[in-house]
């Protein structure tokens, strides 16, 4: 049996590349840093850090790149501090290529030649696989979405009016995340070796792309709202500053470019024939999963910001307020109410902090609802009449609780 390591198998392309080769009887081994899922879909898995130094030395791959087993790299960092590109892009694929005793694929980019972090690194890890084979997808969608392609299914279910990033008439050929995985199989199987671009056949309009995926969501036309690029750039750096996701100054400025690659000269050399863009979009009819999804999207970064703003703003009051201020009726001695409220409101200035950071996102959203929980129970047993209060009283946390159990249910985009 054919085996196969992946690099940075939990990511979007990465599952499709998994999936594909599986079911072409690839036995696939699955990297990732935290393989649960991949685990729990079947997949033999290493669990590894790429920015571990650990990953950096080739005995770390030996045990999984036996004699003729074959490594794909799809792991990459769009953002973050110069070692973590080092690291990724560079120190670990060095180290699992000095392992290797068979053919290597990496999937790399169209626009390496940006002057961005990314491009830069991106360049390094290219050099890497110099004399293996490298393919520059361009624009990859699929059945599922993540990141970039999330963002443009949230902007194409946009209410009253479908926003595009200047004139909406930047090309685009996107190409289905199965139909790359069909490339890299056979890429594989025929040895082939070089640089090559692949995207879809059709060119489209990011206006007109945007409009696809609406029509396939089962919305009705709205007009465009055309967002000129200064605008555009500064929510996009507003987006990096919030780490609201793919809503940032490196993805305006792929809407703003346009993402187009070449297939034809690789697919000369082979028989795989991805689709048209317009051929996959209606292939299969968009479930509620995926309106919702679409929906909900850009709601997702809205209610983290939200919940930051309501913790910080308990967490000022709490370390503030004069201790003749505080719930009367309280059966506490002053001197421990006012310790409390300042202890709970530093608590409170943390997660508003961590939530603004976007900080471990899960054991945030379980702490949140620890305390909310802690905070009802507490002022249940000292203050049973504020559940009778007419401003709401502990009422209202009642709703909050509902808003912390969306956000969590939220929290894990993969």
């Amino acid at each position: 049996m054919r085996r196969v390591l992946i690099l940075g198998a939990d990511g979007f392309i990465g599952r499709h590349l998994a999936f594909g080769l599986r079911a072409k009887a690839w036995a696939v081994t699955a990297q990732a840093r935290n393989p649960r899922r991949l685990e729990a879909m079947g997949f033999a898995t290493l669990r590894a850090e790429l920015t571990d130094p650990a990953s950096h030395s080739p005995a770390f791959w030996t045990p999984h790149l036996t004699e003729g087993a074959a490594l794909i790299n799809a792991a990459g960092v769009l953002t973050g501090p110069e070692a973590a590109f080092r690291a990724v892009h560079h120190d670990a694929p060095r180290a699992a290529l000095q392992a290797l005793h068979g053919p290597a694929l990496l999937i790399s980019a169209v626009g390496t030649g940006a002057d961005t972090p990314f491009a830069r690194w991106r360049r390094e890890t290219e050099a890497l696989f110099a004399s293996h084979c490298i393919l520059r997808p361009g624009l990859v969608l699929g059945d599922t979405s993540y990141g970039g392609s999330s963002l443009l299914r949230a902007l194409a279910a946009m209410p009253l009016r479908l926003p595009v990033v200047g004139d909406g008439q930047q090309p685009f050929n996107p190409i289905h995340a199965a139909d790359l995985a069909e490339v890299v199989a056979e890429c594989l199987d025929t040895g082939l070796r070089g640089t090559w671009d692949i995207g879809g056949p059709e060119v489209v309009t990011q206006s007109d792309l945007l409009s696809s995926y609406r029509r396939w969501l089962g919305l009705a036309e709205v007009p465009r709202l055309h967002l000129p690029t200064k605008v555009a750039m500064t929510l996009g750096h507003l987006g990096d500053a919030l780490r609201i996701g793919p809503v940032s100054a490196t993805a305006v400025a792929q809407l703003q470019a346009g993402v187009l690659a070449d297939p034809a000269p690789l697919l000369a050399r082979l028989k795989a024939r991805p689709r048209a863009v317009s051929t996959f979009l209606n292939a299969r009819p968009a479930g509620t999963q995926d309106l919702w999804q679409a929906r909900l999207y850009l709601l997702k970064p809205l209610i983290r910001l939200t919940l930051a703003a309501l913790w910080l703003a308990s967490a000022l009051l709490g370390l503030t307020t004069p201790a003749t201020s505080f719930v009367p009726g309280l059966p506490l001695p002053e001197p421990l109410a006012v310790l409390l409220a300042r202890g709970f409101g530093l608590l409170d200035l943390i997660l508003g902090l961590a939530l603004l950071r976007n900080w471990r996102p899960r054991p945030v959203a379980l702490t949140q609802i620890a305390l909310v929980l802690a905070y009802t129970a507490g002022l249940t047993v000292l203050a049973p009449a504020l559940w009778l209060d007419p401003y709401g009283g502990l009422l209202k946390n009642l709703p909050i609780l509902a808003l912390l159990l969306t956000h969590l249910a939220l929290v894990e985009e993969r």
